[in-house]
C-alpha cells in the first residue's frame, strides 16, 4: 500500500514534530552504547569543552530551559559523570574523570548518527537541510 502525505505535511509545527520524533528514535539508538540518552551525551560534551561552565551558559548553548539543565545536571552528578563546584554566588559545572573517559566514544555515536542520515539524505541535503532548520530557530526563537 503507498503511503499518502499527511493532511498536515505543509504545517511546519507538525513537520518539524514528525521529523524531531524520527531523529530522536535514531539518536536514542544511536547513543545506546554509551548507556545514555542523547540529551545526557550532548550535555557531557557541552561541560567537556569549557572548564568550568555555568548552568546558564549551558542552558544557551543546549536551548534548553534553565530548570531542565539542573534537572540533567542532577542526574549526571548522580551517575558520577559531572559535578557542581560552587564560587561564592556562581556555580560551576565539571566533567569527571569518569565523565571524561566516555567523552570519545559519545563522540563516536554523535558521527554514527550524522553517518545515519547522512546515506539516507545524502551530504550536501543533510548540511543544507541543518543549516536551513537552525537558521529558522534563530528567526522564530528571537520573535516568539
Amino acid at each position: 500500500m503507498e503511503k499518502k502525505d499527511s493532511q498536515y505535511c505543509k504545517c511546519l509545527y507538525f513537520s518539524a514534530n514528525a521529523l524531531a520524533r524520527i531523529m530522536t528514535k535514531a539518536a536514542k539508538e544511536e547513543f545506546a552504547p554509551v548507556g545514555l540518552a542523547p540529551s545526557y551525551a550532548f550535555l557531557l560534551m557541552t561541560v567537556n569543552r569549557k572548564k568550568d561552565i555555568q548552568p546558564g551558559e549551558i542552558s544557551h548553548e543546549m536551548q534548553l530551559t534553565p530548570s531542565t539543565v539542573t534537572r540533567l545536571i542532577e542526574k549526571m552528578e548522580h551517575k558520577q559523570l559531572l559535578e557542581r563546584r560552587s564560587n561564592g554566588k556562581y556555580t560551576a559545572v565539571q566533567i569527571t574523570r569518569k565523565g571524561y573517559e566516555k567523552v570519545d566514544e559519545i563522540k563516536e555515536c554523535w558521527h554514527n548518527l550524522f553517518k545515519r542520515y547522512e546515506a539516507i539524505l545524502g551530504t550536501k541535503h543533510s548540511r543544507d537541510l541543518t543549516g536551513l532548520i537552525y537558521d529558522a530557530v534563530k528567526e522564530l526563537d528571537a520573535k516568539i
